[in-house]
């Protein structure tokens, strides 16, 4: 399996293209701001086709560059339809203005195509499985996705701005919710086998594994309790 990733914009949000191998289709995880570029660049280095744009939430920093990567390509963006509004209305997503300079470099709006994602999706793109699994707390329509384990790749998950390596998400922007964060970590997080390799939404990628044993949120919800929201620095929008 193929997987490229890059850190795209102002806010520094993962970018995913992921494929069976080099030559083949693939599939375009959070193409944020500034990020249209650099998915060019990553499908021409290793000759692939996109079939799809997936999300793993709506806020700009993850959907900014959807329109002219779907428009380009000519493939249909998937999202969860509590977080669809945002592609047309990010500020409202964000209770603030994100700043008249940087609104001027996006194209606000939907793409031709779009179709929304539900918990417990099974989806089948470039011939390759990923499990959805809804997941608010960060926005109310935030999702995961989770790939199985192959022969020689263990299990992949993509945690959007839920899960991060020694962190998670915020939680004080419309639509989050701390408590709804921590059922969400408890629900999709911890039954993940400890070898799950994490691609989250910003920073490097982890395991399950250490998250579990280092992560202060992780740690406190599978100690079933709640854990103090300043205990580590959150990341996200």
């Amino acid at each position: 399996m193929l997987i490229a990733g890059f850190p795209a914009g102002a806010w520094g949000t993962n970018c995913y293209v992921v494929a069976p191998a080099a030559g083949e289709e693939c599939v375009i995880i959070d193409p944020g701001h500034q990020a249209a570029q650099g998915v060019e660049e990553t499908l021409r280095k290793h000759r692939l086709k996109p079939v799809a744009v997936v999300l793993t939430h709506g806020h700009i920093d993850h959907v900014a560059s959807v329109v002219p990567v779907c428009g380009a390509h000519d493939v249909p963006a998937w999202i969860h339809p509590e977080d669809r509004y945002m592609m047309s209305d990010p500020e409202k997503a964000l209770g603030r203005s994100i700043g008249m300079p940087l609104m001027g470099e996006l194209t606000v709006g939907e793409p031709d195509d779009v179709r929304e994602l539900a918990d417990g999706a099974a989806l089948k793109l470039a011939g390759m499985d990923f499990s959805v699994a809804h997941a608010p707390g960060h926005t109310k329509g935030s999702v995961t996705f989770r790939m199985p384990e192959l022969a020689d790749v263990p299990p992949v998950f993509f945690s959007g701005d839920l899960l991060f390596a020694g962190s998670i998400g915020r939680t004080d922007l419309p639509g989050g919710s701390h408590a709804e964060m921590l059922e969400s970590l408890a629900r999709v997080c911890l039954p993940l086998d400890d070898s799950t390799v994490v691609l989250s939404g910003h920073g490097p990628q982890t395991t399950i594994g250490r998250e579990r044993a280092t992560n202060p949120y992780l740690r406190e919800v599978a100690a079933g309790l709640a854990a103090d929201p300043t205990a580590a620095p959150r990341r996200g929008m």
